[in-house]
């Protein structure tokens, strides 16, 4: 859709999300973002092999779901590994349990016994035109689940990606987005699936070149601490020692401190400031219908052949490939709305954690 999208103002549409992630820290900000939306309906979060093993995926999605207090949503585990590669993970970039340096409480809760792929199709086929899927990992389940009952892009309601990077430097290969990179193989079943199907069908794509620009500061950790009514000001300094742990006074925003700091660290090591790209968190509320933005169709293409260029995507926006459109690409986004409607929601769901539980400490 080439026009403007824009989150409804007042009371907002309800939408019922299928969430597939590789909770990573920006995954668990966007997790969290979404469980603080009344409007969000999470029906199931799968969990994928990418920043993290699946299972280690699985175990932060359980802890966190309990923590901001959506204990009843199904977390399932599909694929272990990438269609037709190893799996790369990335303990540098996200921490060996993928969640930074937090600690967070050992899920009470258990892994779905139904394999996310089955989860995912039956509950599109059950509740057609009603589920949107929200995708911020390798794609290798949605492929999967694609292969399992192709009418899945007629079945959902929407489809939105973080991912690719479209003539803008990559962050994990000099032309290749990290979950693209992932499963190339899986990228390209998923864009090949669109190919054809009308505008309004096209999964919406959130790469590099918009997702960077939704970039946190020590700032917003500050502002989301003051929203959660923490007793002291939570200071997350480039100056202080790397490791540093939180001692806020709110649960929520003690853990996310201590994921975003190793983050911020990880992108201070790579030159780019004391910072951090939280890439999932736009996606997320791209689906959740919350974020302005404008979108271009284009046709997509993965590379999974040519060994410097595997997981590179390329746009074809002018049509000079004589293909029909795969995707909407995100073109313009507004991060100062991002981050204040990032902070307002995330911080007061904090706060009604802790005033519910009592728990400050």
């Amino acid at each position: 859709m080439s026009g403007e999208q824009a989150a409804a103002a007042g009371r907002r549409e309800s939408v019922s999300l299928l969430v597939d992630c590789d909770t990573g820290i920006d995954d668990a900000l966007a997790l969290a973002y979404l469980c603080s939306q009344p409007q969000v309906e999470l029906v199931a979060v799968s969990s994928t092999p990418g920043n993290v093993a699946a299972e280690q995926v699985a175990r932060n999605n359980l802890s966190l779901l309990e923590l901001c207090g959506r204990p009843d949503v199904p977390v399932a585990i599909g694929a272990r590994a990438p269609l037709r590669i190893p799996l790369t993970t990335t303990p540098e970039t996200h921490g060996p349990q993928g969640i930074g340096y937090a600690e967070l409480p050992e899920p009470r809760g258990k892994v779905h016994d139904v394999d996310a792929v089955e989860l995912w199709v039956e509950a599109a086929r059950s509740r057609p035109g009603e589920l949107t899927a929200l995708l911020t990992a390798p794609l290798t389940n949605f492929a999967l689940a694609l292969r399992a009952e192709p009418r899945l892009p007629e079945l959902l309601r929407g489809v939105v990606i973080m991912g690719g990077s479209y003539y803008y430097q990559g962050n994990t290969t000099p032309t290749a987005e990290w979950n693209t990179h992932v499963d190339p193989h899986a990228a390209a079943e998923v864009f090949a699936a669109f190919g054809g199907l009308p505008e309004e069908r096209l999964p919406v794509v959130c790469a590099l070149e918009t997702t960077e620009r939704i970039e946190l500061t020590p700032g917003h950790v500050a502002a989301l601490a003051s929203e959660a009514a923490c007793t002291e000001p939570e200071l997350v300094l480039p100056e202080q020692s790397e490791g540093r742990r939180s001692t806020a006074s709110n649960e929520l925003v003690r853990h996310i401190s201590d994921m975003v700091r190793y983050y911020f660290e990880f992108h201070r090591h790579y030159g780019q400031g004391y910072v951090a790209h939280i890439h999932d968190y736009f996606a997320a509320s791209v689906a959740a219908g919350t974020a302005r933005y404008r979108t271009r169709t284009a046709t997509v293409h993965v590379e999974t052949t040519a060994p410097r260029l595997i997981g590179t995507t390329v746009a074809d926006f002018r049509g000079l490939w004589g293909e029909p459109p795969n995707a909407r690409i995100v073109s313009e986004n507004h991060p100062g709305e991002a981050f204040a409607e990032l902070v307002s929601s995330l911080g007061g769901l904090a706060r009604r954690l802790s005033d519910t539980t009592g728990r400050q400490g």
